[in-house]
């Protein structure tokens, strides 16, 4: 008998962690090559995982809702032996044990995590440690003293200087960029780059320490405070504030959502455009194209007209379908369209695409629309189904909302804002008359896009939704 041991996998998608969902299997029950034996929720999505080989469970050694790094053991089995079968491990060890023995292994080699639609990319420098609790550190450390300790004071940055005296910092121009618009002098930054280059993390890393003697401020501040103040009236407000707050750990869809959001705002110079006009025509083609036969069965809205849209003037303007490679200093222009489509789901907002939808029929698109809502909802959207957006669109009008500013996905050269439509006194043919209007927002790459070429796509998709009829004239 030999214990063998499957760790969590890389799914394919570049994630550096994922959080255990739910177990299908207990200690003692008999598993086969490929049964699923848990559920795991990586950047985006929920994905099961089959465990490769037969055998009796031996243990699980993280509990359902644990975070767990890629390549770390999440499940010992028992196997009969023979070709392929990993070296005997000690049949006592316990699954808290292995816990944390596989907490202290160091992590394999760090690959970025990504946003919807975005690809794996390698990572250049090893992940930072997380944060321990603020209740873990008499754990880790040495014994708290008995009395009162003085406030904490920051770590002081390393005695080696950041940079030569009088030489000017290595850093690439995008670094440069960052850095100026976090306010780091890039000369006091400790470079971990080859050949002393500031990083991208070296800068972020600075940010955050900069940032730290501001959060004490605070308790130096209550520590200067009488000595003679009652305990009991210091220790109420406490008492009292944590009442009124709740903490919730940043983890799973919420976390890389926050990480690909604060690249993609800090990476790609945005710029927003708007315009709002008549739609009263679009919206009596959907109830037209509702009663056609041809269409029975399929589902018409105002969404698919809008993304029917969208891909006619992507036709028009072809600049705008590209993304910016930055390692090899290029723009790479996209002769297929990735549609993406923002959706809300119980775990998050999540962005599936609809592969090649530039080559797509109004009914293929409908049926592809359709079938892209409904496994979000159900929590089955694949990662290669968020994989290689182009362009997206985010219907913020289904809340009442008028529009928005929306941020980029990374790699991704534009989002569009759908509003609400409303009815509104508009003026039509020389009369103020009662008509559908909504609002569009643009937001797009300056990097790839100037004003011109932004400006002149926005126009050609309202021009569209405006006119319906050049849904075929334009085509």
């Amino acid at each position: 008998m030999t214990i063998r041991e499957f760790k969590m996998p890389d799914v394919g998608e570049g994630l550096t962690e994922a959080e255990i969902l739910k177990w299908y299997v207990q200690p003692g029950d008999t598993v086969t090559d490929g049964q699923v034996v848990c559920e795991v929720e990586t950047a985006k999505a929920a994905v099961e995982l089959p465990i490769p080989f037969d055998g009796v469970v031996h243990a699980l050694l993280f509990e359902e809702g644990t975070t767990v790094d890629v390549g770390q053991v999440i499940i010992s089995v028992q196997t009969e032996g023979g070709a392929g079968a990993e070296a005997p491990v000690a049949v006592a060890e316990t699954a808290p044990a292995a816990a944390a023995e596989a907490a202290a292994e160091p992590a394999p080699e760090a690959r970025q995590p990504v946003l919807v639609g975005y690809g794996v990319s390698t990572a250049s420098t090893k992940r930072r440690p997380r944060k321990a609790p603020a209740g873990t550190a008499a754990q880790n450390g040495s014994a708290a003293p008995a009395a009162p300790a003085a406030p904490a004071v920051p770590a002081p940055l390393p005695a080696v200087p950041a940079q030569p005296s009088g030489e000017r910092p290595l850093a690439k121009p995008p670094v440069r960029k960052l850095a100026k618009d976090l306010g780091i002098d890039l000369a006091s930054v400790v470079p971990t780059g080859d050949g002393g280059v500031v990083t991208r993390e070296d800068v972020h890393a600075a940010a955050a320490a900069a940032l730290t003697p501001q959060a004490a401020e605070p308790a130096a501040a209550q520590a200067a405070a009488p000595a003679s103040a009652p305990v009991a009236v210091a220790a109420a407000p406490a008492a009292d504030a944590a009442a009124r707050e709740t903490r919730i750990p940043v983890k799973g869809v919420r976390k890389v959502t926050a990480q690909a959001m604060v690249g993609s705002a800090f990476t790609a110079p945005h710029v927003t455009e708007f315009i709002t006009f008549d739609v009263t025509r679009t919206m009596k083609l959907v109830q037209e194209l509702k009663a056609d036969p041809d269409l029975a069965g399929l589902r018409i809205n105002p969404l698919l007209l809008i993304a029917k849209a969208v891909l006619v003037a992507i036709r028009r303007n072809p600049d705008v379908n590209a993304s910016w490679d930055e390692a090899a200093q290029e723009i790479v222009l996209k002769h297929y369209v990735n549609l993406g489509i923002a959706a809300a789901t119980p775990r998050g907002l999540i962005v599936p695409n609809i592969k090649d939808a530039h080559a797509k029929s109004l009914g293929e698109l409908s049926e592809s629309l359709s079938s892209l809502v409904a496994t979000a909802r159900d929590g089955k959207t694949s990662p290669a189904d968020m994989q290689n957006g182009t362009i997206t669109i985010t219907n913020v009008g289904v809340f009442g909302v008028d529009t928005g500013t929306p941020i980029l996905n990374p790699g991704e050269s534009a989002i569009l804002a759908v509003g609400a439509i409303k009815l509104q006194p508009w003026v039509h043919k020389g009369k103020v008359k009662p008509r559908q209007v909504t609002t569009l927002a643009l937001s797009f790459d300056h990097r790839l896009i100037d004003g011109e070429l932004g400006s002149r796509f926005l126009a050609d998709i309202a021009a569209v939704l405006e006119h319906p009829r050049r849904l075929v004239t334009w085509a």
